[in-house]
């Protein structure tokens, strides 16, 4: 059986559509996952990049897209009333429900949902307290060990070469995006692919420009 890191932080559509999508894309196969929350403005910092709703037009696609994306599987995607979000106070929710940071997916499913089903404010104080109530953390979000915690999951993340989410870990290989879903499916089937040069091989392809 293969294990699965699933990096996701709440704010991301292709996180939640990833999210529901997993058992079907990878039905019929052994496998566990783990789920990571991690906070995707940490990834973005560290990799100097923006994210794709900090660019005007690209936010206008992303927003249609997800949408388009989710009519084509069936499933219910509300933009909430404001994105891009501050998804800390979620993140935080999600460590504090396990006592290693790690949720399980009944977590994940309705903090997703919270955040992509309904098209109200994710960010809420009072929406957040009431989800509070429904969790039912062990222990208090807001507190240090917590907030180490989600840190730790991001510098893990980091170190693996996580650059956004969703992503997906497994054997020391990440795989980045929606999309990537099949193609981490044939590497839990056992596709030869993944045994050969093409995988290393782009670490040594030379660049021929830098942009200032």
């Amino acid at each position: 059986m293969k294990h699965i890191t699933f990096y996701l932080d709440f704010i991301s559509p292709y996180a939640y559509l990833a999210f529901e999508e997993l058992p079907q894309a990878l039905m019929g196969l052994s496998y566990a996952v783990t789920y990571k929350p991690v906070f995707l403005g940490g990834l973005l910092k560290h990799n100097a990049m923006l994210g794709p709703a900090e660019v005007p037009p690209k936010r206008d696609w992303v927003y249609r897209q997800v949408q388009w994306l989710a009519h084509r599987q069936g499933r219910v995607l509300d933009m909430p009333a404001v994105h891009p979000f501050n998804p800390l106070g979620l993140l935080r929710l999600a460590v504090a429900t396990d006592p290693a940071g790690l949720p399980n997916r009944y977590v994940c499913e309705t903090l997703l949902r919270h955040v992509w089903v309904g098209g109200a404010d994710a960010a809420d104080a009072t929406r957040l307290a009431a989800i509070t109530r429904q969790l039912a953390p062990a222990r208090d979000p807001s507190e240090a060990a917590v907030k180490a915690q989600l840190k730790a999951h991001g510098d893990s993340a980091i170190a693996l070469g996580v650059f956004g989410v969703p992503a997906f870990e497994v054997d020391g290989k990440v795989f980045w995006g929606l999309d990537a879903l099949p193609m981490l499916r044939c590497y839990l089937e056992g596709d030869p692919w993944f045994d050969g040069p093409q995988w290393e091989a782009v670490r040594t392809v030379p660049s021929g420009l830098t942009r200032q």
